[in-house]
């Protein structure tokens, strides 16, 4: 799975996601872009945007498009925060579809 970690993300999270291939947002050049057009540059290059923007969802139509969103909800966007997610980041990253939203906490796996 190719994931394109959002920048409210901290990068170390790449390295609990190593059975995929991750990078990050300003690792590409699209630092300071937009929502959709973030979407619209990783549409079709990248599967899954990795994100712990709550507002993407709202804000943006995924309908048609080959990308994913999977948001994270934890207590910050701590690294030490979100490891804790990880067990149900992989198991998300092994299922999620194009054009799906996924919402992941330590409790739950939510499909908008």
């Amino acid at each position: 799975m190719r994931v394109l970690v959002d920048e409210n993300v901290p990068k170390g999270i790449k390295k609990y996601l190593s059975e995929h291939l991750a990078k990050t947002v300003p690792e590409r050049g699209w630092a300071s872009k937009k929502n959709g057009e973030l979407l619209s540059l990783a549409d079709g290059e990248f599967d899954v945007l990795l994100t712990m923007d709550k507002s993407i969802p709202k804000q943006q139509n995924l309908s048609g498009r080959s990308i994913a969103l999977l948001t994270m909800r934890a207590k910050s966007n701590k690294l030490e925060d979100l490891i804790a997610l990880v067990p149900k980041l992989q198991e998300v990253l092994g299922t999620i579809q194009p054009g799906q939203v996924v919402r992941v906490s330590a409790d739950t796996i939510e499909i908008a």
